[in-house]
């Protein structure tokens, strides 16, 4: 019993400095809530405003994380880049505390989305530096754990505060002291690591692509790798003919186009979904709650979703998810059609937001476990590089699109589209595996009849999230 609790408490915390990834968190992911109420409530602004905000914050993104990859390739300072990160939030968090109208908030919520990267390449780069192969799995569940714990209790922050009567405005503060705190833990607690690696070894490493690809569904979109130029040498033509018809054969495509339409739902409905609770009458302290009903989802489901993984194959599990996450968009739409029909906004919000937190848990887990196998035989950093690309362009066209339909048809018409969305990257996932086993055969042969297909992925690829 002893040694099961070690093995336990290692795997929740492997290295007391990954605590400091509990305040970060926690900052994060409070003001993601309290930005849009500030918008809405703070300046009068409208859906289109936060729209518009959440436009620049995702374009500004992904042009710096491509130079916050390479500076983290060029100037091995974990630490520093980390520093960086966190104090940028604890600076502008505070700033926008004291913003007196909505154009200077575009502004520094823009260059907040410029510096929100510097961090991103250098955590997970940190932990591969500083853990050796056998320890990684359990770290990376750690930075999982910690991650999780930090979301939970940012929002709950918020929710606390503002039942017990407090205005919105100091929330911003608190977050700014939070991240803060994490940024001091970082000066303290980090040190410099032994062995220096690049971005392209988080690209090989299939826990921390799980981590990386379970933030990016987050909101946040690491890019610390990105499709090369072309090849325009003589013949350029005909190698890309060539290019083509192997890349038709193969699963990614498909992989990429069912993690874009993914990508695209969730941004076309979170864009939304604040202002929609905002507008139908729910109070600051409510919205927070839930928030932290999805987070709270989010963080029991992510440890069985290995396990289910390997239980029942990455290909049905993502469809699982993909579909659960469906179901609670059509019925949150249905909740804002006619509120009454399932027992009120506050009550089926709480439950099917929840329910959309869990799937993604589940979502995350299978689809970095079926990237991973896809990624064999590739240039893993390109690959990555353009799936990152793909989810930035997918996170502002659904920012934008999410202003558009709200503002000129509904939040009825915005979740009804997330839905739609949703549901049309379900054949893609299916494709992908039909594809995948006839690689598989092209390769080695075909699969005997008592031979099962491919299904999830071999316990030393499986991300240590379990």
């Amino acid at each position: 019993m002893a040694g099961s609790r070690a093995a336990w408490s290692r795997t929740v915390l492997a290295r007391p400095w990954l605590l400091l990834f509990v305040p970060v968190n926690a900052a994060t992911s409070g003001f993601g809530v309290v930005l849009p109420l500030l918008v809405l409530s703070r300046f009068h602004g409208s859906l289109l405003d936060v729209s518009t905000a959440a436009v620049l914050f995702n374009v500004s993104v992904i042009f710096a994380s491509m130079l916050w990859g390479h500076l983290s390739d060029r100037f091995p300072r974990r630490r520093a880049f980390l520093l960086l990160n966190f104090g940028s939030y604890a600076a502008g968090y505070a700033a926008l505390g004291l913003v007196p109208s909505l154009p200077f908030l575009f502004v520094v919520y823009t260059l907040l989305g410029f510096l929100t990267p510097a961090g991103s390449s250098a955590s997970n780069l940190l932990i591969l530096e500083k853990f050796p192969e056998a320890e990684r799995p359990a770290a990376f569940a750690s930075f999982q754990e910690m991650s999780i714990l930090g979301g939970i209790a940012g929002v709950m922050a918020g929710f606390v505060w503002l039942e017990a009567g407090g205005t919105l405005l100091p929330l911003l503060y608190l977050f700014a002291a939070l991240a803060a705190l994490a940024c001091l833990g970082a000066w303290r607690a980090v040190e410099p690591p032994v062995v220096r690696l690049t971005t392209r070894q988080v690209a090989r490493n299939a826990v921390s692509l799980a981590s990386r690809i379970r933030h990016a569904s987050a909101g946040l979109i690491p890019i610390p790798f990105f499709p090369r130029r072309p090849n325009l040498r003589p013949g350029a033509l005909a190698r890309f003919r060539l290019w083509s018809v192997e890349e038709l054969r193969h699963e990614l495509p498909l992989i990429l186009g069912a993690a874009f339409l993914f990508n695209l739902s969730a941004s076309l409905f979170n864009t939304s979904y604040t202002p929609y609770l905002y507008a139908a009458g729910l109070g600051g302290a409510a919205i927070f709650l839930v928030n932290a009903a999805n987070n709270a989802a989010q963080g029991v489901a992510f440890p069985f979703s290995g396990r289910l993984a390997d239980r029942m194959g990455s290909t049905r599990l993502v469809g699982y998810g993909t579909y659960l996450r469906a179901v609670s968009y059509l019925a949150l739409t249905l909740a804002a059609a006619a509120p009454l029909l399932l027992g009120g906004v506050y009550s089926v919000n709480l439950v099917f937001f929840g329910l959309a937190g869990a799937a993604i848990a589940l979502y995350s887990t299978a689809s970095s476990l079926l990237l991973f196998r896809a990624l064999d035989r590739r240039d893993a950093g390109t690959t990555l590089g353009l799936s990152s690309a793909l989810g930035g362009i997918a996170s502002v066209l659904g920012a934008f699109l999410s202003g558009i339909l709200s503002f000129f048809g509904s939040y009825r018409l915005t979740f009804l589209v997330s839905s739609f969305a949703l549901l049309a990257s379900l054949p893609l996932w299916s494709a992908a595996e039909v594809a995948a086993r006839r690689r598989r055969e092209r390769l080695t042969g075909p699969v005997g009849v008592g031979e099962p297909p491919v299904r999830g992925a071999r316990n030393s690829e499986r991300p240590a999230i379990d």
